[in-house]
């Protein structure tokens, strides 16, 4: 389900619908909710052919709609819903998104949309969207895509209606352009797989340029494949780790997330997944060498050791490595 909220710029409806007609043309079913102006939008999609029936919503739009819609939908048309100022987010809308068994609720809203730092905040699961780091413009949004995704709704979207694109964006990149609210489901943490691998590069490459961390290459990559895991959103690689064993002992390492995902919590989640593996292969404690992140792993229950914890094949690395790392250990 797509909704169009008033105002939007003429250019950026006409390259929507051109995007909207396309996925129809590939079988997408499209429910298309307009907060106003529904008699010019109709216009358009007739002259770009797309194949729509209007439905009557206005004011009393929610699940009553569900039974108008269906069997515009079973026959191959989109259907035209009249959202009558609805809110975007609100109820409403969920209400109908639900009774359609939609995948996705996609708002195009006329402003920025959902933004950290001045960048859209790219993906969050519904249960960690209350709990962000960092001050978040457009938090109300936020909390009532959350509310949508909590109610049933598998994904919601929430984009900037005013560029040119955008809809084609963020469905077919990687990164998205706006914000996507998803169900817990559509986060998980995986073993590696050796397509990953070209992907887990350039996101080390991105931090090592960054925050001056250790380069990883290819080959010790796939050399160590089965000791890595990594988080997807939506089946796209935003974050990795990886546990190393030296007997009864394990580290925590190769700790990245991508830039864009930062403070959503998936660094914790990564370092649980690894716990988790360590304590599957009976270890009985686990450490952590870092420069930089001590804090981080102090929230997670990890105090600061001597180097007598570190195995000695391990130990002549970071040796050899120059590197000033403090250990963080941990029991299991």
């Amino acid at each position: 389900m797509v909704v169009f909220d008033a105002g939007l710029p003429k250019p950026a409806v006409a390259e929507a619908l051109l995007d909207l007609k396309a996925l129809q043309e590939v079988g997408v079913k499209l429910v298309i909710g307009v907060v106003s102006g529904v008699g010019e939008l109709a216009g358009w999609a007739t002259e770009l052919e797309i194949k729509y029936a209007s439905i009557p919503g206005g004011s009393g739009i929610g699940e009553d709609c569900v039974p108008a819609i269906l069997p515009v939908l079973a026959r191959g048309q989109a259907a035209l819903l009249d959202c009558g100022g609805a809110n975007l987010l609100g109820s409403a809308m969920a209400a109908v998104s639900r009774g359609v068994r939609a995948a996705k609720l996609i708002s195009l809203v006329n402003g920025p949309g959902v933004l950290r730092g001045g960048e859209p905040l790219h993906a969050v699961a519904c249960s960690a969207a209350g709990a962000l780091e960092g001050e978040i413009e457009g938090i109300g949004m936020l909390m009532e895509a959350a509310r949508v995704c909590e109610s049933g709704v598998p994904r919601v979207h929430i984009l900037d209606g005013r560029q040119q694109g955008v809809l084609a964006d963020e469905l077919f990149s990687n990164e998205g352009a706006g914000t996507m609210v998803h169900a817990d489901s559509y986060r998980e943490v995986r073993p590696l797989r050796e397509e990953d691998v070209p992907e887990l590069l350039a996101m080390i490459g991105r931090s090592v340029r960054r925050d001056h961390l250790v380069p990883r290459d290819y080959e010790e990559i796939v050399e160590k494949s089965d000791d890595f895991q990594v988080l997807c959103v939506d089946d796209n690689v935003v974050g990795c780790v990886a546990l190393h064993r030296y007997g009864e002992v394990g580290e925590v390492a190769c700790l990245y997330v991508k830039q864009s995902h930062e403070g959503l919590g998936y660094g914790k989640s990564l370092v649980r997944a690894a716990e988790e593996r360590a304590r599957e292969n009976r270890l009985k404690k686990i450490f952590a060498l870092t420069t930089r992140a001590a804090k981080f792993f102090g929230t997670l229950g990890y105090g600061e050791s001597g180097m007598d914890v570190v195995p000695a094949e391990r130990r002549k690395k970071l040796e050899e490595s120059c590197r000033d790392s403090v250990v963080l250990e941990k029991p299991l």
